[in-house]
């Protein structure tokens, strides 16, 4: 066990309400100075972790450690933890400063300590010339940077962060997603980031963890969990992908369904002969063209149905199999000029070709807005 300051541990964790099991066995260890965020859809049990290490839920079994301390049955406010949420709960009735002073003056601290540390962490968060403001004379942004540098004053060991850019318009989110990071490499804290955005948590993670069910499905950083995932669901919900059903043989490199084959170098696990199997194929690895691809595999014929211009990326939308839909993203220099209504050929490498068991069909093949949390 790492008993290191900042480190994390979960073991065999499990968090029931009532009937139903919100974490499953979860085992999970974060290293200090890490930023690991928690990934998946609502339900995963991703927030319920992040209440349990905070101290506002106790688990039904199981150990959690922080900085090698047991802290099970241990109050928040003797955790050397502070948690950043999506509604900021800032008190509106005092400034930013004395906002951020609330917890040093809970503790008795001298009041030349608490200006000398308010005035550092406002410094940190780049607040200081508004600390005599009121929250409601600020923005989304900047009441997030309060919330931010109130839970850092004391420097925890820990910071965890439940959804606290969920709030923000996009512009806004991905600055104070750059900034964040800097933060966080800046003082070192082990920071443990809980969100719904898959983006979110590629740009500013060491790891991620991406959970399902109250467990962990894969652990890796941002490059593996997006190039190498192992598991159906786990591809589906990072990134997107276009998902076939099939019917595998070669033990998994070969997947056949009606008038396609797809071929692999590389299947997630091996499958029987027979077996019902997934095919997954990014976007951005798909070409598009009139004329029919030399290859015999790795190919899908269809109608173009759309084209929509994303900047320096263009995405085709291609009918496939009775109204199927199939995504192409082709970088605009090298994408091809097509009219809706003409007849296409998709193509791409068996490097780029990711097959997996039939058993998480279910989900990967849902409407991916029902995976997602919108509260």
């Amino acid at each position: 066990m790492n008993g290191d300051k900042g480190s994390v541990e979960l073991v065999n964790v499990t968090k029931k309400f009532g009937d139903f099991t919100a974490v499953d066995t979860l085992n999970l260890q974060v290293q200090p100075g890490e930023f690991l965020s928690l990934l998946g859809p609502s339900g995963c049990g991703k927030t319920t972790t992040l209440r349990m290490l905070a101290g506002f839920e106790e688990p039904t079994a199981g150990d959690l450690f922080i900085s090698g301390q047991s802290v099970n049955g241990a109050p928040p406010y003797k955790r050397d933890v502070n948690t950043v949420f999506q509604a900021y709960a800032l008190f509106p009735h005092m400034t930013v400063a004395e906002n951020v002073a609330y917890g040093l003056r809970q503790k008795k601290t001298s009041k030349s300590d608490i200006n000398t540390k308010v005035s550092e962490a406002l410094d940190m968060v780049k607040m200081r010339s508004m600390a005599g403001r009121k929250p409601n004379q600020l923005s989304g942004g900047q009441q997030q940077r309060v919330a931010v540098a109130r839970a850092l004053v004391n420097r925890p060991s820990l910071l965890l962060l439940d959804e606290p850019l969920g709030a923000l318009d996009r512009k806004l989110r991905e600055e104070m997603q750059i900034e964040l990071k800097l933060l966080q490499s800046q003082l070192g804290i082990t920071f443990i980031f809980v969100t719904h955005d898959q983006e979110e948590a590629l740009s500013m993670s060491d790891r991620i963890a991406v959970m399902l069910d109250g467990h962990v499905e894969q652990l890796a950083d941002p490059y593996t969990i997006y190039e190498h995932p192992t598991t159906a669901f786990v591809a589906g919900f990072i990134g997107q992908q276009n998902f076939f059903e099939g019917v595998a043989s070669e033990g998994g490199n070969i997947v056949t369904g009606p008038g396609w084959v797809a071929r692999t170098n590389r299947p997630s696990e091996p499958l029987a002969n027979g077996a019902d199997a997934l095919v997954a194929v990014r976007p951005e690895t798909i070409a598009v063209a009139e004329d029919r691809p030399a290859q015999d595999v790795n190919i899908r014929q269809g109608k173009l149905a759309g084209v929509s211009h994303l900047g320096d990326v263009i995405q085709f939308v291609v009918t496939i199999d009775e109204g199927k839909e199939l995504l192409s993203r082709v970088p605009r220099t090298k994408a091809p000029r097509l009219l809706p209504g003409a007849s296409v050929w998709c193509s791409w490498d068996d490097e780029h070709t990711y097959v997996f068991g039939s058993d998480q069909a279910d989900i990967v093949l849902a409407d991916p807005a029902e995976l997602i949390e919108t509260s």
